[in-house]
């Protein structure tokens, strides 16, 4: 199910732990099956917990309970905008509504060309650098008011 490259990639997490508690490489190999996948379909998530030894039911509450891992396909650039209420408060609410007005898209969707994906975030931690997002998982972006947004969007392309 998975490459080599990616099977190394999770035995380098469950060394991590000791032998009896492999499971806690969970939300790693998560993320790299994710990698691999582009988004982490159900057979996925229980071949991650059948390599884990653990039920296929606890990979799944985890996959399920953080917003970074991608239970359907999504588009080439995810964005994950913070709308908790800090953010919300310093303009992450509007930065959210550019974002979809710009896309054409709302929270939870892709466009048409599968290029973005917009989806709604809790705290990023960076409170004091609102509205921040968070580009496919990897790249903070801050103070993101229109005029960045519009940037972002453009470098995209």
């Amino acid at each position: 199910m998975f490459s080599a490259e990616t099977l190394q990639k999770f035995a380098r997490e469950v060394s991590k732990y000791p032998a009896d508690q492999k499971q806690s490489a969970v939300m790693a190999c998560l993320a790299h099956a994710q990698e691999e996948k582009g988004w982490l379909p159900p057979d996925a998530i229980e071949n991650v917990a059948n390599y884990l030894g653990m039920p296929a039911m606890a990979a799944f509450e985890v996959a399920t309970f953080y917003n970074m891992y991608d239970l359907k396909p999504v588009g080439k650039y995810k964005i994950t905008v913070c709308t908790n209420l800090p953010c919300a408060l310093s303009g992450g609410y509007h930065a959210g509504e550019y974002l979809q007005n710009k896309l054409g898209v709302g929270y939870g969707e892709t466009t048409s060309d599968g290029k973005f994906t917009l989806k709604e975030g809790e705290c990023m931690g960076a409170c004091g650098d609102a509205p921040v997002m968070i580009v496919n998982n990897r790249s903070m972006c801050s103070h993101m008011h229109p005029e960045q947004i519009d940037k972002l969007l453009e470098d995209c392309q």
